[in-house]
């Protein structure tokens, strides 16, 4: 599996966090120090990743509840050791375009950094 193949795989871990409400796949696509940040319409958020999987853990499961799973890889840059990847997900009943930087550690690529825009409504 190349880089690009490994990144898209961390971005699929990444979704299906959300998707399924599940804290573990948010630790295994996140590196330990990654910050999540974003405006919500409640304001600028900014979350660690124990924050954001605490978050994700707390919501009903998507999947669980037979809602349409969405996402659209836009872009993805690979520099070396490091990537780019921009994203749109549907989560919490909001599109979302997402910028994540990846790492590459110990030959396993990880988020680095979520930076999160909300678009609109779910489905839009």
């Amino acid at each position: 599996m190349d880089d690009a193949d490994q990144i898209r795989e961390t971005v699929q871990v990444y979704f299906d966090s959300m998707f399924e409400s599940d804290v573990d796949k948010v630790h295994a696509a996140f590196h330990p120090n990654a910050k999540i940040t974003g405006y919500l319409p409640t304001g600028l958020a900014e979350m660690s990743v124990q924050d954001f999987a605490q978050f994700v853990g707390a919501q009903p499961s998507a999947k669980r509840a037979g809602e349409s799973a969405y996402l659209e890889i836009i872009a993805l840059e690979i520099a070396g050791a490091t990537a780019v990847v921009q994203l749109r997900d549907d989560y919490i009943g909001n599109r979302f375009l997402d910028t994540l930087s990846f790492l590459k550690v110990d030959e396993r690529w990880v988020i680095y950094n979520k930076l999160f825009h909300v678009e609109g409504p779910a489905g839009g």
